[in-house]
């Protein structure tokens, strides 16, 4: 193997491994802790270590089951949805919008994540019958259709 040579330790992989099933970004860890390769060598240790990539894939699932725990610990919070005012309680809609931020953004990312578990489902439905034609039982206006991309 050619190129500067890899600082690849798998204690450094376990550290990154670990911080990101427990719910933390990539980005967040290396802002914490200066002893870890820059993104671009952790990316580049991916390419090349099959074992790491399916380690760090690994990692990545279990970050979206935080993710969901998360968005219950975040829905089933009430703490601060209300505020006491002059005029009695009111409904903080500022927090209550936050916390809906905060729920859909990680639904959004558990759903890349493990798109089988947390994904939307989408179904299709197919109604009528499908007509098979030949390409030479077609109309010289409708293959120009076909080969252009239009419709008629």
């Amino acid at each position: 193997m050619t190129g500067r040579p890899s600082s690849f330790t798998q204690e450094i992989a376990d550290k990154i491994c670990e911080g990101i099933a427990e719910g933390k970004s990539l980005r967040s860890m290396l802002l914490e802790d200066e002893t870890l390769p820059a993104s671009s060598t952790i990316f580049r240790w991916l390419s090349l270590d099959k074992a790491f990539s399916e380690q760090y894939a690994r990692a990545r699932e279990a970050q979206a089951d935080v993710l969901f725990d998360e968005i219950l610990d975040i829905a089933d919070e009430s703490a601060f949805d209300l505020t006491a005012g002059k005029d009695g309680l009111t409904v903080n809609q500022e927090v209550i919008a936050r916390s809906r931020l905060r729920v859909d953004a990680r639904k959004w990312m558990a759903g890349k994540l493990r798109p089988k578990v947390y994904g939307e489902k989408i179904q299709t439905e197919h109604s009528g019958e499908m007509t098979v034609r030949s390409a030479t039982d077609l109309k010289d206006d409708e293959l120009a259709a076909i080969a252009t991309g239009s419709s008629r």
